[in-house]
C-alpha cells in the first residue's frame, strides 16, 4: 500500500541534476510503465462508450452497461492530460521543434493513415456508410477535420482527438520553453490558470454560448494537455506533492461517476480534470519510487502498448459488425455479451497487427538516422564533440 500523500521528490529525477564527470550529457530519465498501462484503462472506457451507444444491450444489461460506460468519453480527457504529461517528462534538452514534430508524425501518422484508409473502404463498400467528400477526407488526413464541427466525426470518428494532439505537438516547443523559465511556482500557477480555464469553457458551453459545443475543438482541449505538461515538470523539479496512488485513483473514480450529473459534452472534463491530475502524477511517481502498482504488470503495459492502435481501430469494427447485428440490436444477457467479446477480439486481434506490422516498423523507418558521410575532411578542422545518441 502507497502512504496517504505522494513522497516528495527531494532531489530531481535523473536529467535535470548535473552530469557525472567526463560525461556529455546528462542521463536518461527512467520510463514510467504504470503510465502507459493507464492508457490502456482509458482506452478501454471508449470502447465501452461505443458499445453503449451503438445498443448492443438491452433491459438490465442496457442498464448496466449506461452505468459503467456512459462517462466513457471521459477517457479521451485522461489521453490529453497524460499527452503533455508523457511529452513533459520525455522532452530532451536543447532539442529542436522540427526534431520533436517528426518524432510524433512517427508516432501517429502511420495508424492514423491506415486506418483512414480502412474507413474509406468500408464507407464505399459497406451500407448505411456515409461517403466523405473530397474536402472532409482531405482535412481528415491532414488531422484539420476537427476545428470544424460539421466535419469532425467523418471517416474514423476517433481520429477528432488525434487533430487535437496535432494542435497540442504545434504548441508544445512553446509551451515547454515557458515551463523551464517560470520554475516551480511559476508552472503550479500555470496549472491553476488551465484548471480555471476547463470551468469557464465548461460554463460558456452548457450555457450554450457557442454555435457549436466545443467538445471536440482543439483550442479549447489545450488546457488539459497543459496541465499535464504543469504536473510533469513539477515532478521532474521534485516539487510535486499530491496525494498517493489509490487515493488518486478513488478520486478520478468519483469524478468518472458524477458526469451524468452535468450536461453532456465539455461539462464532464470538470468532473475528471482533478482526479486525472492527480492520478497521473502519482502513477509517476509510484514508478519513481518502486511503490506497488496494478498499471505496471507486465500484461497491462503490454496492452498499454497496444492502445492507440486499439483506440484507433475499435469503432471501425463496431461499424462493420453492425452490417451483421443490425443498429441498436438490444442483445439479452447471453448474446449481449458474446457479441461484444467477439468486437473486443477482433480489435484487440487488429490492434496487434497494426502495431507489430505499421506503427512499430513505420515508427522505425521514419526515424532512422542517415549514416555520416565516409568522405575525409580537406583539412583539419576543429570539431565540436559529437552529440550522444538519444532514445
Amino acid at each position: 500500500m502507497t502512504t496517504a500523500t505522494t513522497p516528495a521528490l527531494r532531489t530531481p529525477p535523473a536529467r535535470t541534476g548535473p552530469a557525472t564527470a567526463g560525461s556529455t550529457a546528462p542521463a536518461a530519465l527512467p520510463s514510467l510503465p504504470s503510465l502507459t498501462g493507464l492508457r490502456w484503462m482509458a482506452a478501454l472506457l471508449v470502447f465501452g462508450l461505443h458499445v453503449h451507444n451503438f445498443g448492443w444491450f438491452g433491459g438490465t444489461g442496457g442498464r448496466l452497461v449506461s452505468w459503467a460506460f456512459g462517462s466513457g468519453a471521459t477517457g479521451v480527457s485522461f489521453f490529453f492530460v497524460l499527452s503533455g504529461f508523457v511529452l513533459t517528462w520525455s522532452a530532451r534538452p536543447r532539442d529542436r521543434a522540427l526534431a520533436f514534430w517528426r518524432r510524433r508524425v512517427a508516432r501517429i501518422y502511420p495508424v492514423h493513415l491506415a486506418t483512414l484508409a480502412i474507413s474509406l473502404v468500408m464507407a464505399y463498400t459497406l451500407t448505411h456508410q456515409a461517403r466523405p467528400t473530397v474536402k472532409q477526407a482531405l482535412a481528415n488526413a491532414l488531422l484539420l477535420h476537427s476545428w470544424w464541427r460539421p466535419w469532425w466525426q467523418t471517416l474514423n470518428p476517433v481520429s477528432w482527438s488525434l487533430a487535437c494532439e496535432a494542435f497540442f505537438y504545434a504548441a508544445f516547443p512553446l509551451l515547454i520553453l515557458l515551463l523551464r523559465r517560470l520554475g516551480a511556482r511559476g508552472s503550479a500557477a500555470l496549472g491553476g490558470l488551465s484548471v480555471a480555464a476547463v470551468l469557464v469553457l465548461a460554463w460558456t458551453d452548457a450555457h450554450h454560448w457557442w454555435t457549436y459545443s466545443i467538445y471536440s475543438f482543439p483550442a479549447a482541449r489545450l488546457p488539459e494537455f497543459v496541465l499535464g505538461a504543469v504536473t510533469a515538470r513539477l515532478v521532474l523539479l521534485g516539487r510535486w506533492r499530491g496525494p498517493g496512488l489509490e487515493a488518486s485513483l478513488a478520486l478520478a473514480v468519483i469524478g468518472y461517476f458524477m458526469v451524468p450529473q452535468v450536461t453532456p459534452g465539455y461539462s464532464a472534463t470538470v468532473c475528471t480534470i482533478a482526479g486525472f491530475a492527480l492520478l497521473i502524477p502519482a502513477a509517476a511517481v509510484a514508478d519513481l519510487h518502486g511503490l506497488p502498482s496494478l498499471w505496471r504488470r507486465r500484461r497491462m503495459v503490454r496492452l498499454g502498448e497496444l492502445s492507440f492502435a486499439f483506440y484507433m481501430v475499435h469503432l471501425l469494427v463496431l461499424r462493420a459488425a453492425t452490417e451483421l447485428v443490425g443498429k441498436k440490436p438490444h442483445f439479452g444477457a447471453l448474446a449481449g455479451p458474446a457479441v461484444t467479446a467477439a468486437a473486443f477480439a477482433v480489435s484487440l486481434g487488429l490492434s496487434w497487427v497494426l502495431y507489430e506490422g505499421v506503427e512499430r516498423p513505420a515508427r522505425r523507418l521514419l526515424l532512422r538516422r542517415r549514416r555520416p558521410s565516409a568522405q575525409p575532411d580537406p583539412a583539419p578542422v576543429r570539431r565540436e564533440a559529437p552529440a550522444p545518441a538519444r532514445v
